[in-house]
């Protein structure tokens, strides 16, 4: 089965750029993009003999990116059993526009949640009665088949590798949990894999909590944030309309940021600013319009205070960016490991990782990568559930930290955005921990958040009620 996941037609480039070489450095088969993610001992064989899904529809606060906006969010349940009895549950959030826009504007909302939904169920169907020894192996085998799927009941030949990993979080979620039940790990670092502990070796006591601010966000609405302690903010650019009116109102917003926020000091930067994180989500068009943009916060002094520009250009935007003067970051075009290190010989100086969007398995992958090639990566959020932030916040708080700052880093936007965000703060195995909610803008990851693993692998009461009759 070949199993190359994404970047099929660009793998005349990926030779031309000696990327090849890299994956092989990393420890990655370069044609199949598999790895050999060796762990401390020898792990059990786990067969699945029975699975089930549900989902739960959760309202939104309308968030606005990508020229339109989501005023809703599935969050789907995968349950696995194993054949010596024991069962998980994995939790996965699906993110249609940000995960490929022409599904979302072909489809109602229910309609393009239905088709993720349908992928994952797929998933789990192919899962059961199959056998794996570890998540990442079983991912890589899963990938090829679920994507092929999706193309074909979206109708859409290009569909994006990350809308099919979207739909596998909440599978690769419950795979890790039964990995780590049957193996007896009781930690989160017991069950990360040898080939990838390089890339997770930090251990931050805090953790950047960085909100997020839809297009079109009330600057004050920014400035309260910061009152409140938030040094590091992801603001929305890539405004609706013409490239021109665009620009215009991107150019108009970042001189309201920066009006307000530019003298403002933070301890958690090497130069005290606060720092500006844009996000366009693939809106520019062209090269010349984003230093436009750039020549604008040259022109006010808001340029130096830029940390990272992240997806300015479409995935099909082969430009240079590594000249731009700034960090410019790869997030969803970063489908894969493959991906991620095309996106690196073009210049891109970081990358968002998202454990909670593109599955742990994948993360991992990228992260190892990254760290291989000396690329700093983040935890990016997908507007997820509580327990969810926490399976990032474990990544984050392992990654090195970002270029001139002392922390990890994680943005975290999900209780701006759900309308019940309290009562699903509820779910979570231990929301009373330390680590789970914002203090003075930082999670702290202290002892207790490693020796707890910020109870991701406890289950969820609320969650394990859903599949009550399975028990």
């Amino acid at each position: 089965m070949q199993n190359d996941f994404k970047g099929i037609d660009r793998r005349t480039f990926l030779h031309r750029s000696g990327a090849i070489m890299a994956l092989g450095a990393a420890g990655f088969n370069p044609i199949t993009n598999q790895s050999n993610p060796s762990m401390k001992k020898a792990l059990k064989k786990i067969t699945i003999d029975q699975v089930d899904s549900n989902f739960e529809r959760e309202p939104l606060i309308p968030y606005r990116f990508k020229g339109s906006a989501i005023t809703e969010a599935w969050q789907v349940l995968a349950y696995m059993r194993s054949s010596s009895g024991m069962h998980k549950i994995g939790i996965g959030t699906q993110g249609v526009l940000w995960s490929d826009q022409n599904v979302f504007a072909a489809h109602s909302t229910n309609g393009g949640n239905a088709l993720m939904y349908a992928m994952t169920e797929r998933a789990l169907q192919l899962v059961k009665g199959r056998s794996f020894t570890d998540p990442v192996s079983l991912l890589d085998e899963l990938f090829p088949e679920v994507y092929a799927y999706g193309q074909k009941i979206t109708g859409n030949p290009d569909l994006k590798a990350t809308f099919a990993l979207n739909a596998l979080v909440s599978v690769d979620n419950a795979a890790w949990l039964l990995f780590g039940e049957e193996n007896g790990f009781t930690k989160f670092d017991e069950m990360i894999p040898e080939a990838y502990e390089p890339g997770l070796s930090h251990r931050h006591d805090k953790v950047a909590s960085i909100p997020s601010f839809s297009v079109g966000a009330s600057v004050d609405d920014v400035r309260a944030a910061a009152d409140r302690g938030h040094f590091i903010m992801k603001l929305k650019t890539g405004s609706a309309g013409t490239q021109k009116e665009m620009l215009a109102k991107d150019i108009e917003f970042l001189t309201a940021v920066h009006k307000s926020l530019g003298h403002l000091e933070t301890p958690y930067t090497a130069n005290g600013k606060i720092p500006y994180y844009f996000d366009a989500n693939e809106r520019y068009e062209t090269k010349e319009t984003l230093e436009r943009f750039l020549d604008h916060a040259k022109k006010i002094g808001a340029f130096d205070q830029i940390a990272v520009i992240e997806e300015p250009f479409g995935e099909k935007n082969e430009s240079y960016v590594g000249d731009l003067g700034v960090r410019v970051a790869a997030d969803e075009s970063a489908h894969t490991v493959k991906d991620a290190l095309i996106r690196i010989e073009q210049g891109y100086q970081a990358i968002a990782v998202k454990a909670i969007a593109k599955t742990m398995s994948m993360t991992m992958k990228i992260a190892q990568a990254s760290y291989e090639k000396g690329i700093p990566c983040f935890c990016a959020d997908l507007t997820v559930n509580p327990i969810l932030v926490d399976w990032n916040k474990n990544v984050a708080a392992r990654l090195a930290p970002f270029p001139d700052m002392n922390l990890g880093l994680q943005e975290t936007n999900g209780h701006q955005y759900y309308k019940n965000w309290d009562k699903m703060l509820s779910y979570h195995p231990m929301p009373e921990g330390s680590w789970v909610k914002t203090k003075e803008g930082v999670y702290p990851t202290d002892k207790s958040f490693y020796e707890k693993s910020g109870g991701i692998l406890a289950p969820s009461a609320h969650y394990e009620s859903v599949f009550a009759h399975l028990m």
